[in-house]
């Protein structure tokens, strides 16, 4: 592996696969050669990483066996049918979809909180939501300070979190809404210019949706805290990039916002903004194209006795996607890890 990994990009072509390319770049990762795989239909496309000009190939056996990593941007249904196929020619995936993240045998990583799940793979790691990445960077650290027994979380989305067609869909009702024209969704269940819309994902149990529940069971696995009460509610707002979320946090010891606010500088991955005399706070306009968590309006939460409230943002395409896959792909290179 002196000269570098051999490395696969499924659904290169799409947003947070765009990224990963960037990504990789921008953090000086050891591509010895890169492979951009997509479907059928788009093979022959052409992409830029670093300096050279890549041909998008169909994903296939041989493809994988060419690569010993491979960062899959794809939907659940593309990841359930390719990734054994990886796994059969040596080939470790990472995975950024939902399909194996609550599967017990698989590791679901992020690498500021649980870096030692990722020492138990058997070529196939998960990446977990954007949403749950954010969180868990966040809250991890006061949890193994003090211990959290409930945790209420409100996101904030952004749009792109539904893909290029969100981003689309979000400049056309923004026009559209200017020049008097009544909006018609297609990606979103309603006009999301100048609106919110409290629908992310399908409802399920309890009238919660499947993304309020994946920040729930996701969040317990990656911080080893299976008894953790969570209540989420997920919202799609009309903002380009970068999820925001407010997190009220019942602790089962002490801790001020003064000690909350030390705790989290020196924590890996995460910058604190949060001087609210200066109207100093995280916002999605400033954290976007950032890899890092930002967290800030710590205070105390009013309502309870050992209770932190917090306000955190972060770029959901990078670190909640693209930027944490590559993260867990530099912990193998660093632990040794290529093989299963």
């Amino acid at each position: 592996m002196a000269d570098g990994i051999k490395l696969a990009v499924v659904g290169a072509t799409g947003a947070v696969g765009r990224e990963m390319l960037k990504v990789l770049d921008e953090r000086k990762f050891p591509v010895a050669e890169i492979i951009a795989l997509a479907a059928p239909e788009e093979a022959g496309a052409k992409l830029q990483f670093r300096s050279e000009t890549v041909t998008v190939e169909a994903s296939s056996p041989d493809a994988f066996a060419r690569a010993d990593i491979a960062l899959f941007a794809v939907d659940g249904d593309v990841s359930r049918k390719l990734a054994p196929i990886a796994k059969d020619n040596n080939c470790i995936v990472i995975d950024n979809s939902s399909a194996f993240r609550l599967d017990q045998d698989i590791p679901l990583v992020v690498p500021e909180v649980n870096p030692d799940d990722a020492r138990r793979h058997k070529g196939l790691i998960a990446n977990p939501n954007c949403s749950t990445t954010i969180l868990v960077v966040a809250i991890n650290p006061i949890h193994k300070a003090v211990g959290i027994d409930r945790a209420v979380v409100s996101t904030y989305q952004a749009v792109s979190g539904a893909g290029i067609l969100g981003l689309e869909e979000l400049s056309r009702h923004a026009r559209e809404y200017f020049q008097g024209i009544d909006s018609v969704p297609a990606v979103f269940k309603h006009q999301i210019a100048f609106n919110l819309i409290p629908h992310i994902d399908v409802f399920v149990d309890e009238g919660y949706t499947k993304e309020e529940m994946k920040l729930v069971y996701e969040t317990r696995k990656i911080m080893r805290a299976p008894d953790m009460k969570i209540a989420a509610t997920t919202v799609r707002v009309p903002v380009f990039r970068s999820h925001s979320e407010a997190v009220n946090l019942d602790l089962k010891n002490p801790m001020t916002p003064a000690e909350a606010r030390e705790l989290l500088a020196g924590s890996p991955g995460i910058i604190v903004q949060d001087d609210p005399s200066r109207d100093i706070y995280p916002m999605p306009r400033f954290t976007s194209e950032k890899d890092e968590v930002y967290v800030g309006r710590i205070r105390r939460d009013i309502s309870t006795d050992n209770g932190l409230a917090m306000w955190v943002v972060s770029d959901q395409i990078r670190k909640g996607a693209a930027t944490n896959c590559i993260q867990i792909a530099e912990l193998l290179l660093k632990e040794n890890l290529l093989r299963a």
